[in-house]
């Protein structure tokens, strides 16, 4: 099906895509060809010898969760949006293609209130301000909104006012809260939530399974594309009634919850305390009783685990962030000989190293898909099954 192309006003602004007015399918051709050429290795042992790439039907709008940057002109006009390529400068702008329609329009709603309710925006050069950053995330199942805002400091004098002004123009917002940043940092969240509305969590469903979301939780941005990924790593896992499979990485339990119904045990391991709490609480949710989750260090798990001489383990399932695995996890992976994985990439570069490790320790690529996870970026997600020789 030939998708529409739209063209980006912000296009030459804005370093969050590169929606510069080509095709999508040129988008794609590209992207399946760097793909090949940096894991060529990899790709010359498959099949047919090429890694082939997923698209979207619809390659739009597709961001769930969506973070806007606020800054301030020296006329004391807001700014909010995302910052330009390599720079600190933010784009202002009020809609993005590849953003949540409904994120966006929440965006500038916050945008218009703040100097009506005379709250200063921070500013980083001098540390002067109060509001810094937004994080929408919409749930794709049900259309509820969760808004978090992110400011310097947990004083904020006219907080009821200015959450009755969204829940006026916006209904669906199930939950508002109010995240704590003071320092001088580029990660957009700091350690502190207060609640100011609602649960202080949204839910979403994925592969038929409900999820509960807390702020610093970490959920698929994409979940249409999100699916195709979890079915793909369950067929490559080709997973048995009998098997115990460790989901390491495993955030608020989503690979491992899917894959629940086809296993004998479910062993999760995540460092983030709150994704722990919520991947327990979404066991209970869907009456799953085949699964265990613990909080730790991925690498120091699966060590304590490789002593554990009579918890078997079948199948891993790894879904690290961007910078990868570790040699520690790998090593510890030649212990219990699982006679599957499946990597779950988010950047192909580090999967390129972290391969080469496994193959050191006697694993060989058996399968590798690819799927545009992330419509006009430079990034996809990279599906690889390895079996013990």
């Amino acid at each position: 099906m030939e998708i529409k192309t739209q063209k980006c006003p912000y296009a030459k602004k804005c370093g969050g895509c590169q929606l510069d007015g080509r095709s999508y399918q040129d988008y794609l051709a590209e992207k399946e060809r760097w793909l090949n050429e940096l894991l060529a290795k990899e790709a010359k042992n498959l099949f047919d010898g090429r890694i082939h790439l997923t698209g979207m039907q619809d390659p739009y709008h597709y961001r769930y969760k969506c973070n806007a940057a606020f800054g301030w002109k020296k006329d004391g006009t807001v700014l909010a949006g995302s910052y330009m390529e390599k720079t600190h400068q933010i784009c202002d702008r009020d809609d993005c293609l590849i953003e949540n329609k409904k994120a966006d329009e929440i965006v500038v709603e916050v945008k218009k209130l703040l100097p009506s309710f005379k709250i200063k925006v921070y500013n980083e050069d001098t540390g002067y301000g109060w509001f810094r950053h937004t994080m929408v995330r919409v749930s794709r199942a049900t259309g509820k909104v969760m808004l978090i805002l992110v400011a310097v400091d947990s004083v904020f004098p006219s907080k009821n006012n200015f959450v009755k002004a969204l829940l006026k123009k916006f209904p669906e917002m199930e939950t508002v809260i109010l995240n704590v940043n003071e320092k001088q940092t580029n990660m957009v969240l700091g350690d502190r939530n207060i609640t100011l509305y609602g649960p202080g969590f949204i839910e979403d469903t994925l592969c038929g399974l409900k999820f509960r979301i807390s702020p610093g939780d970490f959920f698929q941005v994409n979940p249409v594309m999100t699916e195709q990924i979890y079915e793909t790593a369950k067929k490559f896992a080709k997973l048995k009634s009998t098997d115990t499979i460790l989901d390491a990485y495993c955030g608020i339990g989503t690979i491992g919850l899917t894959a629940a119904s086809k296993v004998a045990n479910v062993i999760g391991v995540e460092l983030n305390k709150d994704a722990i709490r919520d991947a327990k609480k979404n066991a209970q949710r869907n009456k799953i009783n085949n699964a265990r989750f613990f909080a730790g260090d991925a690498g120091d798990f699966i060590t304590e685990l490789a002593e554990d001489e009579e918890t078997p383990l079948d199948v891993v399932f790894l879904d690290p962030p961007r910078s990868g695995t570790t040699e520690e996890f790998v090593k510890a992976i030649q212990v219990k000989k699982p006679s599957r994985v499946v990597y779950v990439s988010c950047n192909p570069e580090t999967l390129s190293r972290d391969l080469t490790l496994f193959h050191k320790i006697g694993y060989i690529t058996k399968q590798m898909q690819a799927f545009d996870q992330f419509p006009f970026t430079g990034h996809a997600e990279v599906v690889t099954s390895l079996v013990l020789k």
